[in-house]
């Protein structure tokens, strides 16, 4: 790779590797640090004495610095080198994991995780962009759904490696383990990610900025405040009151700003809104179906924890091995059909975990969630894909940004809207009509989660199949 991170021909092949190689290995870092300490959060609250109020603040600080560093990171590269960019977001998602494995107490341990997810928000916002600026339209999608492959790979093996960790050396350990992993990515992520000048000026709008993280950090504050303490609580209506301020606001500065954050036209664009709307509602369908089903078969079926994650396994599996697949199969034949038929599987699958899984057999669970994870596997890597061909060269950075920001924004509002809807309807007969077990609340929320899911199908109505006519970005 020359210094200005264009390949030369006979090394293409070679450097493409290198490059996904590194992607992978830093999207399988980033989501095995979630999902291993997801799990031990019970055993850091008993640690350090933590109510349940108080340990959310782990895995809140976490998503809310998250959810306002994406769309940064995507701002960013448009205006400065993408290499030095990533290999700062991971020196910061290192010095988080050391603040964490030293942390005292709660409060250092929160800003560890604050610093974690404000580096770690590097490899979503980045990875797509790397991968549109050095690969061109035809080949993205093997590669995008290549590195998407390594989400199913971490989340399947987070939490059986993170349980394990605790129990033989302690919880401190992991994080330890996550600050090593980072520091072996950087030499990789300087040597084989795209640099050289960026071809726009370095007019960064910070307010602009600062008001988009606003708007999505409020936005999903309010979310995990209404299932801790209600919708009704200030705290959670305030919270949207104020997200839909700075939304507003930050339309505003678009509009009116000499160079702004993110141009007006992009929002203009129906392929690329279509997509983030397909993104938002998908990964809110999928990160609420892994969050349920665990609840609803420890609960109901009174299974163990590690038996819960067996019955998440064979989705997992099926993300894991086929996203490189269906990544391919999209820049063949187009993104249109992949997403539809991933997000029908989703629904009739979400369906049928709404009419037999909810109360029914773990087999018939497990069945349901290969179903999910199938699906998933069919629109994700596509959608993605969709998103980078409807960009021109000039809004790749900012676009896919904004993208990867929707997408982390549906993971997260989904379980915590879920999770509320369960809590309404504990004494209430269920909404599905062919419904005749005993955990109708699980059952209505499959059946809302495949109204999301629904939602997702509408969108995609809008999608091009055919990639954006700009060259690649270089």
């Amino acid at each position: 790779m020359r210094a200005g991170g264009r390949l030369n021909s006979s090394g293409s092949t070679r450097g493409h590797r290198l490059l996904l190689a590194v992607l992978t290995a830093a999207v399988f870092v980033s989501v095995l640090n979630s999902s291993m300490v997801n799990v031990v959060v019970p055993v850091i609250a008993r640690d350090f004495r933590a109510s349940e109020a108080q340990i959310g603040w782990v895995i809140t600080g976490f998503l809310l610095s998250y959810a306002v560093a994406i769309p940064l990171y995507g701002r960013i590269s448009d205006a400065f080198s993408l290499r030095k960019v990533f290999a700062v977001g991971l020196w910061v998602f290192a010095a988080g994991s050391f603040v964490c494995a030293l942390a005292p107490g709660l409060p250092v341990l929160v800003l560890g995780r604050i610093l974690q997810a404000a580096g770690g928000a590097a490899v979503p916002a980045l990875g797509t962009v790397a991968v549109t600026r050095v690969l061109p339209p035809g080949e993205r999608g093997g590669a995008l759904g290549l590195i998407i492959s390594s989400v199913g790979v971490g989340a399947a093996v987070g939490p059986i490696l993170g349980g394990l960790v605790e129990e033989l050396a302690g919880w401190h350990l992991l994080f330890y383990g996550s600050l090593l992993l980072a520091l072996l990515l950087i030499p990789g992520a300087l040597r084989v990610l795209p640099d050289g000048e960026p071809k726009t000026a370095r007019n960064f709008d910070l307010p602009g900025g600062i008001l988009l993280g606003l708007s999505a950090g409020l936005f999903l504050f309010g979310i995990t405040q209404g299932q801790t303490a209600s919708f009704t609580n200030p705290s959670s209506w305030g919270s949207f009151v104020s997200s839909a301020l700075a939304a507003t606001l930050f339309v505003r500065r678009i509009n009116t700003a000499s160079h702004p954050f993110v141009s007006p036209k992009l929002f203009a664009n129906p392929p690329y809104v279509a997509a983030v709307a397909v993104g938002f509602f998908s990964m809110f369908a999928n990160v609420s179906t892994l969050v349920t089903v665990p609840l609803l078969v420890t609960s109901v079926n009174g299974l163990s924890p590690g038996q819960a994650g067996l019955v998440l396994t064979p989705g997992a599996a099926a993300l894991a091995a086929l996203s490189p697949l269906t990544g391919r199969l999209s820049d063949r034949i187009g993104v249109k059909l992949p997403i539809r038929a991933g997000l029908s599987l989703m629904l009739a699958s979400t369906l049928f975990l709404s009419t037999l899984g909810a109360g029914g057999s773990p087999i018939l669970v497990a069945a349901g969630m290969l179903g999910v994870g199938t699906g998933f596997a069919f629109a994700n890597p596509p959608t993605n894909n969709a998103a980078a061909n409807a960009l021109p060269r000039e809004q790749v950075g900012a676009g896919l940004g904004i993208f990867n920001g929707a997408f982390f924004l549906g993971g997260g509002t989904g379980p915590a809207v879920i999770g509320a809807l369960i809590a309404a309807r504990s004494n209430s007969p269920a909404l599905n009509p062919l419904y005749t077990l005993d955990a109708a609340p699980f059952s209505d929320a499959f059946l809302a989660i495949g109204a999301a899911l629904l939602l997702a199908l509408c969108a995609s109505l809008a999608l091009r199949n055919e990639p954006h006519t700009s060259p690649r970005v270089e």
